[in-house]
């Protein structure tokens, strides 16, 4: 099987310089397991998830006396107690690196963090594959592929079929995840709410209009989106506050995580159906945003991410902040380029003179530069740069 080179792999070398422990998280099957024992191949490896480990590491104090050196402690959040008897190893020697803990829940390992190791830990997350990292892998592929397939690297690795294992990966999802995090009693509705979700995709969210068709309460759609976003299953792009005016929309939009498992929830079950349809502008913006996520993860930068709508109906797409500058990149899925696609950014740029604009579009030609403007118009293949 073909290891794809991990553009983390650096911050998390970094980060086991810096910091006493190291956590990774990011969603189940994204290959942290297969990161942490590359990078810190040296050490001892547990799997909390296994039984007999689990049941081992219950003994937490004679456990972490037994390893010396330190060691990687996968799916830890499933051992609580674990964190506060590390906080006085980690307290006891000044050693970078000598912990390396992993989770697929977000919630769960930040809240134990930040109850026991604040300031002890560095902190990494890591997402699946990004289409930089396939392309130096040499297997890049049309922007369709990209964008049904996702990125779980199990999936391109074994060249398997994105459709079964999304249906296998979402049920092991509800029937193991969810009941472990918290004690959600009707699934049924629980699983139409995140197909429900799934076409909410790209759009501000409508917690009201959610609860109506899910069937529950207001409160209950705010917990299970929490939950889902703990989850990485979405994420929500929240609005640009240094607003242009008091009039800007405070609502976050949401997107997927992976749009593979987003094309799954949305009943897409080929490549043909997915972009005849009237969903692929909203699937090549959720591919393109969360390619620029993945990037800037990559790198260690967390945040710095918005959109930007106001009630004049004027928007763009992504906003980021890059030291005291903002780009506005509009994404879309045309191939032929038109002065309508670069409408909000040109107002954007009106009130912010110092920063620069970016047209993504589903061509494959190269760059071009708008005639007296800054604004680049780019191709998708050019994702992978920004």
């Amino acid at each position: 099987m073909k290891i794809i080179k991990r553009h983390i792999y650096g911050e998390a070398l970094e980060n086991a310089r810096q910091f006493r422990a190291v956590c990774i998280v990011g969603p189940r099957q994204s290959g942290k397991t297969t990161l942490s024992q590359l990078v810190f191949g040296e050490k001892p490896y547990f799997n909390f998830e296994d039984p007999d480990v689990e049941a081992e590491a219950q003994q937490t104090k004679k456990f972490l006396q037994s390893l010396k050196d330190g060691a990687v402690l996968d799916e830890v959040q499933r051992v609580p107690a674990m964190f506060r008897y590390l906080q006085g190893r980690l307290d006891a020697s000044s050693k970078r690196g000598q912990f390396i803990l992993t989770g697929s829940n977000n919630f769960l390992l930040q809240e134990q963090i930040a109850q026991s190791l604040a300031g002890r830990v560095g902190y990494l997350e890591l997402l699946p594959l990004s289409y930089a990292e396939l392309k130096e892998a040499k297997m890049s592929a049309p922007v369709v592929n990209h964008i049904f397939t996702g990125g779980y690297p199990e999936i391109w690795q074994q060249q398997l079929s994105p459709t079964k294992w999304m249906a296998a990966y979402f049920q092991t999802y509800v029937q193991r995840d969810v009941r472990l995090l918290r004690n959600i009693t009707n699934l049924p509705a629980f699983s139409r709410f995140v197909r429900l979700c799934a076409g909410y995709a790209g759009q501000i969210i409508n917690k009201d209009a959610l609860a109506k068709a899910t069937g529950v309460d207001a409160k209950t759609v705010q917990a299970w989106l929490g939950l889902l976003e703990s989850s990485y299953i979405i994420y929500l792009l929240q609005p640009y506050h240094n607003n242009l005016n008091k009039r800007i929309v405070k609502s976050p939009k949401l997107y997927f995580c992976d749009t593979g498992l987003l094309c799954y929830l949305l009943g897409f079950t080929s490549q043909r159906a997915m972009v005849s349809s009237d969903k692929y502008g909203a699937l090549f913006e959720n591919w393109v945003i969360t390619e620029i996520r993945k990037n800037r993860f990559n790198k260690g930068i967390a945040g710095g991410m918005y959109y930007f709508r106001d009630s004049a109906g004027n928007e763009v797409d992504l906003i980021l902040e890059k030291d005291d500058r903002t780009i506005a990149i509009e994404v879309k899925s045309g191939k032929q380029f038109k002065q309508d696609m670069i409408a909000g950014v040109r107002y954007w740029l009106k009130y912010n003179r110092m920063g620069s604009g970016i047209l993504i579009t589903g061509s494959d030609q190269a760059t071009e530069k708008i005639t007296d403007e800054s604004i680049s118009v780019l191709s998708w293949q050019e994702v992978g740069d920004l």
